[in-house]
């Protein structure tokens, strides 16, 4: 007699001393075990040969669907097909389209682009990326088209996010290169939505630039009235012009005050990075020593077994009466530092990008490393902490050709 749902409420695998086969008709039956497993299956023969072929578990595939698939393998072998044969060639193309999928592609790019990039950009690129990868994650690469991902784009950017709009853009333009390299895809469909988006209006980060508005600024400093270690970290801003970040999270183990060097692994792209150590910086650190040194964290936070606040720098900026919107960020201590050192100091840009840990490749073409210009750095941040002193007291600065002075 043919199976009923009924029957097959009633059965209870846990029950059996054995596996028991309860049968439909036509070959197809439920296979149940004592372990509590119950299966259907199919019972045919082909080329002389017996078969035996899985639709899946019940109850996720119910009576009528296990009937369904039964019906669909009796006509293959109609046709003279072997139906557990289709059902693996099934499986493998299933597998080529999961490998082939922006899914896939994507993650083999991102451990790709992880070893070349810092933890803070590859956190980022992954929350930019939920987007994409829920519309398109699982299409094969190769069937995404240009109205596909600006489908997508349209979406971010219809939230007002149109650098991220951009950014999501290029990434996804960057999987597709990965994915042609790999011989997985012949296209790529991004450059075809050029000036499909709107264009991302970019804001600079304020920064004060005029000597006569930094030298004010330094000045300033002298009225802050808050934590040693946030002066000090005010003080140090801008003569060490590293990431906000980087600073705030300074470890002492990283720092040689005897050899006036700080080694740390730039937070934006990963690169091992070294700053020289003015005097003045020098001087710094060592009263702050004083007071932090026992601690891991140079800048130690309310909870010291943390770093200060991200806020911190630019809460005592604003406590100074200065506006981070408008005027300096602690961020702003960078673009301070590359105008001034090039247009008042003639230090050439590429000594000043090594210092800055961008991976923008100099003159010769060739990638940063930690020690190249290190004799030209060296003289530049004494002479820029100098200059910063002449500045803060009011003395006439005399233009210095810092990199050719090394």
């Amino acid at each position: 007699m043919s199976l009923s749902d009924t029957t097959l409420r009633s059965i209870k695998p846990n029950t059996l001393t054995k596996p028991t086969r309860y049968p439909d008709s036509g070959g197809l039956f439920l296979f149940a075990t004592p372990t509590g497993g119950m299966s259907w299956r199919y019972k045919f023969r082909f080329a002389g040969k017996e078969k035996l072929l899985s639709f899946g578990q019940y109850p996720e595939i119910t009576l009528a669907k296990a009937r369904e698939a039964h019906q669909d393998a009796r006509r293959m072998l109609a046709q003279g097909a072997d139906p557990s044969t289709a059902k693996q060639q099934a499986k493998r193309r299933l597998h080529t389209a999961h490998a082939n999928s922006l899914s896939a592609i994507y993650d083999e790019w991102l451990a790709k682009k992880s070893k070349e990039v810092g933890p803070k950009q590859i956190s980022n690129t992954i929350g930019r990326f939920k987007e994409v990868l829920a519309a398109l994650g699982n299409r094969p690469i190769t069937e995404i088209t240009a109205p596909d991902v600006l489908a997508v784009l349209r979406r971010i950017e219809g939230r007002g996010a149109t650098f991220t709009a951009k950014r999501v853009g290029q990434q996804i333009g960057e999987v597709f290169r990965y994915a042609i390299a790999t011989g997985r895809a012949t296209d790529n469909p991004v450059p075809n939505l050029k000036g499909a988006l709107t264009e991302h209006k970019t804001r600079n980060l304020p920064s004060l630039t005029k000597p006569s508005e930094v030298a004010e600024l330094l000045r300033s400093f002298d009225a802050f009235k808050g934590t040693s270690q946030v002066q000090a970290a005010l003080l140090l801003a801008p003569r060490l012009f590293v990431r906000p970040g980087e600073l705030r999270k300074a470890r002492w183990e990283h720092i040689n005050l005897d050899a006036a060097e700080w080694r740390f692994v730039a937070s934006k792209n990963g690169i091992d990075h070294l700053v020289p150590l003015s005097t003045q910086a020098v001087a710094i650190l060592r009263d702050l020593h004083v007071l932090t040194g026992h601690r891991v964290n140079v800048f130690p936070g309310r909870d010291p077994q943390k770093c200060m606040s991200e806020a911190a720098v630019n809460s005592a900026l604003r406590r100074l009466g200065w506006d981070t919107k408008t005027e300096i960020t602690g961020h702003g201590f960078r673009a301070m530092a590359r105008t001034i050192l090039h247009e008042e100091l003639g230090v050439l840009p590429e000594v000043i990008e090594h210092q800055l840990a961008h991976t923008v490749a100099d003159a010769l073409g060739t990638a940063y490393n930690r020690t190249k210009f290190l004799p030209q750095r060296r003289a530049m941040m004494q002479a820029w902490s100098d200059y910063l002193d002449r500045l803060k007291q009011g003395a006439e600065v005399i233009p210095l050709t810092v990199a050719s002075a090394a």
